[in-house]
């Protein structure tokens, strides 16, 4: 499996093919190895460049690439591009498709009405898995108790937990030691997809890079400070590093 490990200001993004990504849920779903995801777009870093603390949350998952914003940073840090762009909305119904093992899943996230559709999608769109619990995301982050205990009497492979950033990464580190969930994943608005409660982009759309712009028009009050002002900012803080020669090399592996 080749791997790049890029860094992003306060981000280290590990780059992988999908297939490679896949291979990676796979071998650690079999082997029993606990596996942290988080999936980095422009916001997600913006985040990171702001906040310090979760740039070190961060620092304790691997971190897949997601978005144009962050493939355009690659480009004018290191003039490369990444192998795949691996949104979450993308790489887990591939996940669920290819890996070939029958998994247990967790959801946590979303509205109540989302999760559960969600979790309907997912048995019948992917029968071979089975969806053992789920939850919204309403709850204090400092009282985690009760649902650390239910997704531990489930048992799951694999926990999605889509709770937006820095919410779901947030919970995913701060609470790791005390769940047995084999992998775990913040997937951000994949149960909104995944409900029907959100369209998503055609693929036209997707393929220019413009999913942004479509999902700006389907929710402007909300998403509007996130791509109006934070991409501009993220790509200041980009060419800030740029200029300074702030930047560390690429690092592959096998």
């Amino acid at each position: 499996m080749k791997k790049e490990s890029i860094k992003i200001g306060p981000v280290t993004i590990t780059g992988l093919t999908k297939p490679d990504s896949v291979e990676l849920f796979r071998s650690s779903v079999k082997s029993g190895t606990p596996l942290d995801i988080a999936i980095c777009n422009a916001h997600t870093a913006m985040t990171a460049f702001d906040d310090p603390a979760y740039a070190e949350i961060l620092s304790h998952m691997t971190v897949f690439n997601d978005g144009i914003g962050i493939s355009l940073a690659n480009r004018l840090l290191y003039g490369s591009n990444f192998p795949d762009n691996l949104n979450g909305t993308d790489l887990i119904p591939s996940v669920l498709s290819e890996i070939g093992v029958p998994l247990r899943i967790y959801l946590l996230g979303a509205r109540e009405n989302q999760v559960l559709l969600a979790g309907k999608y997912i048995e019948s769109v992917y029968p071979n898995h089975k969806i053992v619990g789920w939850r919204n995301g309403f709850f204090d982050l400092n009282d985690c108790d009760a649902i650390c205990e239910d997704i531990n009497r489930a048992k799951p492979d694999l926990l999605l937990v889509g709770m937006g950033n820095p919410r779901q990464e947030t919970f995913i580190v701060q609470n790791r030691y005390r769940l047995n969930a084999t992998v775990t994943v913040g997937v951000g608005a994949l149960f909104d997809f995944m409900s029907g409660t959100v369209i998503r982009a055609p693929k036209i759309v997707q393929a220019v890079g413009l999913e942004w712009l479509f999902r700006l028009l389907q929710e402007p009050r909300r998403l509007f400070r996130r791509y109006v002002f934070g991409i501009p900012r993220f790509l200041i803080e980009i060419l800030k590093l740029k200029f300074k020669g702030s930047v560390t090399k690429p690092v592959r592996s096998l």
